[in-house]
C-alpha cells in the first residue's frame, strides 16, 4: 500500500532549498534557544538572551553570503518563495539592522514586569518577518510576513505599559495597522478575484494582459498599495507615527523608522515591479500623490518640533516620501525603471544606517540629561564632542550634504526622476529639491543648537557611552563618512538587487 502511495507523496511533497532557507532556520533556532534561556534561568542570567539574539543575527548573515556567492536565484513553492539578489541585499539590511537595534537597547529597556528576554524574542521574531518579506513572491506569502513582522512590533511599540504615553503608542500603531491590513486584504481579493491566482508573477502577466484593463483591477491595486502606505507611514496615513514614536523605548523607534519601515518598502517594491507594473497609468499618479504629500507634509510640521524624537518621527515621514519620488516614473521605460529600483534600495540602504546612527546619539544624550527636547542637546560640543561631531554628520547626511551618504541617496533619486524626461518627473525633481532644501533647514537648527547654545543647565559632565552603544555609533558613522566618498559601494549594492521571476 505505501509503496504504491510512494510516487504520490513524491510527487506532493514540495521541493525544499535548504541552504536558501538557511537564514530563517538559524533565526527560528535563535528564537527557541533564547526562549528557553529566558524560562529556565535565574533573573541574575537572563543578560545572555541579549548576546544569544545578536549572535543569531550574526549567524544568519553567513548563509546570506554564501548564497550570494553562489550566485542564482532560488524559486521555492511555485514561485512563492524567491531567495534572488535583491532579497539577500535586503535579508542583510534587516539583519544588521536588527542586529543594531540590540546595541542600541543595552541598558534601555523599559522597567516593568517584562522580562528582557521577552524583549530580544519580540525583536528577533519580527526581523525573522522581514526576511520572509524580502522572499516572498505571493500575496498569502506577504501577507503572513506582514503580520510576522507586524505582531510583535505592535508588542515592542506598546513596551512601557504602565506609562499613558506608552500605552496610547501601541494601541495607535495596532489599530491603524488592523485597520491597514484590512484594506490591503480587501485589495487583495480583487486581484485574486480576477487573475485567479496570488502568485505575483502570474498575476503580473494578467495585469499585462485583458484583466489589467479592467476597472476593478486598478481598484485591487490602490488598495493595496494604500495599505503599506501606512506602513512606511505614507501621508495621509502617517498619524500612528509621532505618538508611537514618542511612546515607544528609543530603540524600538529606532527599529521602526528604518527596519519596519524598509519592510514596507520592499513589499511595494515587489508589487510594483513584479506585479501590477502593466499598469503604469495608475502607479505613476498615485505614488506622485502620495510621495508630494508625504516629504511635504513630514518637512514642514517637522519645522515646528521642539522633541527630538518627534522631529525625527516627521523626518522619517518626509524621508519616506524621498523613497517614494522614483515610484513615480517607474514603468515609463525600461531603463528607467531599473534606476527607480536602484535608487528607493540604495535610499533604503543609507536611510537606515544613518538613522540608526542618529538614534544611537539621541540614546547617548537622553542618558544623561533625561530629556527628549532639543534644548537639552545645547552645549553638547563643550562637554562630548565626539557625540557633536558624530550627530552632525548624522544630520547632515540626512540633508543630502555632500561629502556624507545622504548626497548619493538624494542623487540617485534626482538621477531616476529626470532621466524619465517627462514633466512629471521634473516637477516631481522640482518637489525634492525644494524638500531637502526644508529638511536642511531643522537638521541644522540641531546642529545650531549643539554647537553654539550653552548647556540649558550648565551641567558639562561628560557623557559615558556604554560600550555596545558606542559600537553602533562608530559604525554607522564610518560608513557615513567613508561610503560618502566611495558610494560606488552602495551602487553596487543596489544595482545587483534585481528581481528574478518566479513561477
Amino acid at each position: 500500500m505505501l509503496a504504491a502511495l510512494a510516487p504520490v507523496l513524491a510527487f506532493a511533497r514540495p521541493a525544499i532549498d535548504w541552504h536558501a532557507l538557511a537564514p530563517e532556520i538559524i533565526l527560528t533556532a535563535t528564537i527557541c534557544i533564547v526562549l528557553l534561556v529566558d524560562v529556565s534561568t535565574s533573573e541574575r542570567n537572563r543578560w545572555a538572551t541579549s548576546s544569544i539574539a545578536g549572535i543569531g543575527m550574526l549567524a544568519a548573515l553567513i548563509p546570506i553570503l554564501t548564497l550570494a556567492v553562489k550566485g542564482g536565484p532560488r524559486i521555492m513553492f511555485g514561485g512563492a518563495y524567491v531567495v534572488d539578489d535583491f532579497a539577500l541585499v535586503l535579508k542583510a539590511l534587516f539583519l544588521v539592522a536588527g542586529y543594531v537595534t540590540l546595541l542600541l537597547s543595552t541598558n534601555e529597556i523599559a522597567e516593568g514586569d517584562f522580562w528582557e528576554g521577552e524583549y530580544y524574542l519580540l525583536v528577533l521574531s519580527s526581523v525573522f518577518g522581514m526576511t520572509v518579506m524580502a522572499s516572498a513572491r505571493d500575496l498569502i506569502t506577504i501577507f503572513i510576513a506582514l503580520e510576522m513582522l507586524s505582531i510583535p512590533a505592535y508588542l515592542l511599540a506598546g513596551w512601557r505599559k504602565r506609562e499613558v504615553k506608552g500605552n496610547e503608542a501601541g494601541m495607535k500603531y495596532y489599530l491603524m495597522g488592523v485597520f491597514a491590513t484590512a484594506v490591503m486584504l480587501y485589495g487583495m481579493s480583487l486581484i485574486y478575484g480576477g487573475t485567479n491566482s496570488t502568485v505575483l508573477a502570474e498575476i503580473g502577466r494578467q495585469i499585462h494582459g485583458s484583466f489589467g484593463k479592467e476597472p476593478v483591477a486598478a481598484l485591487g491595486i490602490v488598495f493595496v498599495l494604500v495599505g503599506f502606505a501606512f506602513k512606511v507611514s505614507a501621508v495621509p496615513f502617517h498619524n500612528w507615527a509621532p505618538d508611537t514614536y514618542e511612546g515607544a523605548p528609543i530603540p524600538i523607534t529606532a527599529f521602526l523608522s528604518v527596519a519596519s519601515k524598509a519592510a514596507g518598502f520592499v513589499a511595494i517594491l515587489q508589487l510594483v515591479f513584479l506585479a501590477f507594473l502593466g499598469r503604469g497609468d495608475v502607479i505613476r499618479p498615485l505614488m506622485w500623490i502620495l510621495a508630494a504629500l508625504t516629504m511635504t507634509v513630514g518637512n514642514l510640521i517637522a519645522l515646528r518640533q521642539t522633541n527630538i524624537v518627534r522631529l525625527f518621527a516627521y523626518s522619517s515621514v518626509a524621508q519616506a516620501g524621498f523613497m517614494l519620488a522614483p515610484l513615480a516614473v517607474v514603468g515609463s521605460s525600461a531603463s528607467t525603471t531599473r534606476e527607480v529600483l536602484q535608487a528607493v534600495v540604495g535610499y533604503l540602504l543609507i536611510y537606515t544606517v544613518v538613522n540608526l546612527g542618529a538614534f544611537a546619539v539621541i540614546i547617548a544624550v537622553g542618558r544623561k540629561t533625561k530629556s527628549g527636547e532639543i534644548s537639552s542637546f545645547g552645549g553638547l560640543f563643550e562637554y562630548a564632542p565626539g557625540l557633536a561631531v558624530a550627530m552632525g554628520a548624522f544630520l547632515f547626511a540626512l540633508a543630502g550634504i555632500p561629502p556624507l551618504v545622504g548626497w548619493f541617496a538624494k542623487f540617485q533619486v534626482f538621477k531616476a526622476l529626470v532621466s524619465q524626461g517627462g514633466a512629471s518627473g521634473i516637477t516631481m525633481a522640482v518637489v525634492v529639491g525644494v524638500n531637502s532644501v526644508i529638511a536642511l533647514y531643522y537638521y541644522a537648527n540641531i546642529a545650531r543648537t549643539m554647537f553654539m547654545d550653552a548647556p540649558p543647565d550648565g551641567d558639562r559632565t561628560p557623557i559615558r557611552v556604554p560600550v555596545p552603544l558606542l559600537a553602533a555609533m562608530g559604525m554607522a558613522a564610518a560608513a557615513t563618512l567613508v561610503v560618502g566618498f566611495i558610494p560606488g559601494v552602495v551602487a553596487h549594492l543596489a544595482e545587483h538587487a534585481t528581481f528574478a521571476l518566479g513561477g
